[in-house]
């Protein structure tokens, strides 16, 4: 395990609110950008959504059903050479900044071509299922 730098931590926050921007613009194909070439989503209730355009098609259709803001809490960063396991709280909200879908997930990050991109992306609800 190696101690993350002041310098990458940021980064990683900087990019959570890169993300956060991104998407309040309904920009599908910009969220996308942030995840590797072979990046995978793993979201509750889909089997595994894997490579950029997949994963651009799957938040298209997040921000077509009235998905249009995420917020990032990240509570943990461990970096591993040139991986980073994040663990996080996320919020969906809808165009009026009502709650939509709450709940708790993990990223790793890569370093790839000089920068932090989303390699695996889970994710599950933290809102009790009646």
């Amino acid at each position: 395990m190696t101690t993350l730098s002041t310098n990458t931590h940021a980064m990683i926050h900087a990019l959570a609110e890169n993300i956060k921007s991104v998407f309040r613009q309904g920009d599908a194909a910009g969220i996308a950008s942030f995840y590797t070439d072979d990046g995978m989503l793993l979201p509750t209730g889909f089997d595994f959504i894997q490579g950029r355009q997949d994963i651009e098609t799957f938040w298209q259709d997040a921000i077509n059903m009235g998905i249009k803001g995420i917020d990032l809490d990240i509570i943990e960063l461990d970096q591993h050479d040139d991986t980073i396991i994040e663990m996080s709280r996320y919020r969906l909200s809808d165009e009026n900044d009502q709650l939509v879908e709450q709940g708790k997930g993990l990223v790793i990050w890569k370093f790839e071509a000089g920068s932090w991109k989303i390699h695996r992306d889970i994710w599950n609800s933290s809102i009790e299922q009646k």
